[in-house]
């Protein structure tokens, strides 16, 4: 048993402080753990204070221990996530609590990030930014610390990612999320000390180099380091957006996403983390693929072919059609003159009404799948 803010508790072998906290309904910040990958205790916000340990562990990493007691929210464990919250604020342009502090607590770095272009509007991660979060939660203020600035560039040069250096806090999670749960190994941890950097293999940009732009390291981004690049000069609020859960429509796998609609459109697409099949997890097309929904050229009706040219037609025009022409062709040629292809990026239940339609409507068995092709 372990006992965590005076509540006892049973844990299995291999369970860390953070597991044990989270399924009881325990709440410990964290900023580089990430649920599936290894943890690393790199933030220093999950600290937590053990009896008869000489110093703060990290909860995400530390197992859990029998007749283990532990504090999550005693005085010094709330000092020692201040500073290491002070300590990533002064890391870069992070302006995310500019609405709160009046303009003349801000360094003069700070004031010289708001003035870049990819700055000239709130970040993209305001209000979904955990630092930011944790910040107010804990009341952080910035200034004892001078910030540093990133030698680094912002790079905005594929259609995907859009990756702000200066943003970047190191915690790791756009590491673990593409090498442990993508497994793509696009990315790693490059140099040492204050030229530290998230970078692709050979130090390219992301469109150089293996990235398949599944957009896993921007799920996993916890700041506004790693964001949608057409969204980055949107100039929009987050809070302002209405999210829509639904299935993608791309394949049969059924992965479960959350469609971000401001003003009547579709501006970015992130996956359900909370349930299955993918867990968050989406692949290029469904994470990017949405710009067809709004496209001018999208088909929004039935078309049928007459005297050599596609004219619209009414739903119940294009159904009637099709049905006469089949039933003719089963007349005159029989129903096996006649072969149904159906297709991998349908779900199961569809499958299976195009056999049962080949077979016990039209009588043949002539239905293949584009998986054999």
């Amino acid at each position: 048993m372990i006992t965590i803010d005076g509540q006892t508790f049973s844990f299995e072998p291999g369970e860390t402080i953070l597991d044990v906290a989270s399924r009881n309904g325990i709440f410990i910040p964290t900023l580089c753990y990430l649920k599936g990958a290894t943890p690393t205790g790199a933030c220093r916000i999950c600290l937590v204070e053990v009896d008869g340990a000489r110093n703060l562990v990290a909860s995400c990493a530390t197992p859990a221990g029998i007749d283990m007691v532990v504090s999550t929210d005693s005085p010094r464990v709330v000092k020692a996530r201040r500073l290491n919250l002070e300590l990533l604020l002064s890391s870069g342009y992070h302006n995310c609590l500019v609405q709160d502090m009046e303009p003349d607590a801000w360094t003069d770095l700070q004031l010289k990030g708001l003035d870049r272009d990819e700055h000239k509007d709130i970040c993209p991660a305001y209000g979904e930014c955990r630092l930011q979060a944790f910040a107010v939660k804990y009341g952080v203020k910035t200034g004892r610390f001078e910030p540093k600035e990133t030698p680094y560039v912002f790079e905005n040069v594929n259609p995907f990612i859009a990756r702000d250096f200066s943003r970047c806090i190191l915690c790791g999670r756009c590491v673990q999320a593409c090498n442990e749960i993508q497994v793509n190994n696009a990315i790693s941890q490059g140099y040492r000390g204050s030229r530290s950097k998230i970078v692709a293999s050979g130090d390219r940009a992301l469109k150089d180099s293996d990235c398949v732009f599944c957009g896993e390291c921007i799920q996993a981004c916890p700041v506004g380091a790693l964001v949608p690049a057409d969204v980055v000069f949107k100039g929009h609020l987050r809070t302002d957006e209405k999210k829509v859960r639904t299935t993608c429509g791309y394949c049969g796998v059924g992965c479960q996403l959350n469609l971000h609609i401001y003003e009547d459109k579709v501006v970015r697409v992130t996956g359900v983390e909370q349930s299955g099949p993918n867990y968050g997890s989406l692949c290029v097309k469904g994470r990017f693929g949405y710009d067809f929904m709004t496209h001018p050229d999208r088909l929004k009706t039935p078309r049928i072919k007459r005297n050599g040219e596609f004219s619209e037609a009414t739903w119940d025009e294009a159904l009637d059609f099709v049905t006469d022409r089949l039933r003719r062709i089963k007349e005159t040629s029989g129903p096996d003159s006649i072969m149904i292809l159906s297709s991998a990026r349908i779900t199961n239940e569809e499958n299976y009404l195009a056999q049962k339609f080949s077979r016990a409507v039209i009588g043949t068995n002539n239905i293949d799948h584009c998986a054999r092709l």
